[in-house]
């Protein structure tokens, strides 16, 4: 009987042995890494490096099937791992035009009275407003009690969208007073109201209420931003006096969530 140390086809069998195992574990461990990179969690991780290492130059993600082609995952686990990223503020979607890359959001401070354009360029931005209305209207309860006036009465409406960098980030109602603004509505309603009031009317802002509410936007508001109606959005309301402490207009702003970032110092 043969010395089994010596044997050398159980010294090739167990290195045989030895290499199914290993190669077994390895395989494993490939499966366990594919896994992982399907999760929803791992792929937002995967992207957002691809993304601060400025790979998406043009500011726009490929398509959701291409980017689930890349992960080789499901488009209902890609648009969860999208999902998380638009929640942290670094991608935003529009409708029918796919992801982009978020830009800064604009700093926003109440109790500065700068106007939207000002705002926007203090922060080397460019801003651009464009009139959707603008028409004289009887005022409904809240407007009217904002303004302080007879529910019914005769008030100007201004819609307007106001965009940043060429992205649609505002809607606004803005309730006048006409009684402080008469011909208004014949001015270019393009340009600040700020310096419409005291350039043509010599009125100035004397104090202002502001109401800031988080809130799914409605369907006057959301086709205008480019999202689905009841997407996540901010309304401020604000009502503002003149020197003399009179109410004289009232604004109700409808935000896309992630244009902007309320920062106040007092």
């Amino acid at each position: 009987m043969g010395d089994k140390r010596r044997d050398p086809f159980a010294r090739h069998w167990r290195v045989y042995l030895n290499s199914q195992s290993a190669e077994s574990h390895q395989n494993e461990a490939t499966v366990v890494e594919l896994i992982a990179l399907k999760t929803a969690d791992a792929i937002a991780s995967a992207l957002l490096k691809r993304i601060q290492a400025g790979e998406f130059s043009g500011g726009r993600l490929p398509s959701e099937r291409a980017l689930s082609e890349a992960f080789s995952t499901t488009r209902i686990t890609l648009r969860e791992a999208l999902g998380k990223l638009e929640a942290q503020g670094m991608i935003y979607r529009e409708l029918r035009r796919g992801w982009f890359i978020a830009p800064p959001r604009l700093i926003y401070n109440p109790l500065h009275h700068s106007h939207f354009h000002a705002m926007a360029m203090e922060q080397g931005r460019q801003a651009t407003t464009e009139v959707i209305a603008a028409n004289q209207v009887a005022a409904h309860d809240s407007v009217a009690t904002a303004l302080r006036l007879a529910p019914g009465s005769s008030v100007y409406c201004i819609r307007r969208l106001r965009r940043i960098d060429g992205r649609a980030v505002l809607y606004v109602e803005h309730y006048l007073n006409p009684r402080f603004f008469p011909g208004l509505l014949d001015e270019d309603l393009t340009r600040s109201l700020t310096d419409l009031y005291d350039q043509r009317y010599g009125i100035r802002y004397g104090g202002a209420r502001f109401t800031i509410l988080p809130g799914p936007l409605p369907e006057v508001a959301a086709p205008t931003l480019n999202v689905a109606p009841g997407s996540p959005g901010l309304l401020i309301t604000r009502i503002n006096r003149n020197q003399q402490k009179e109410v004289i207009d009232c604004d109700c702003e409808y935000w896309r969530y992630d244009a902007l970032c309320v920062d106040v110092e007092a």
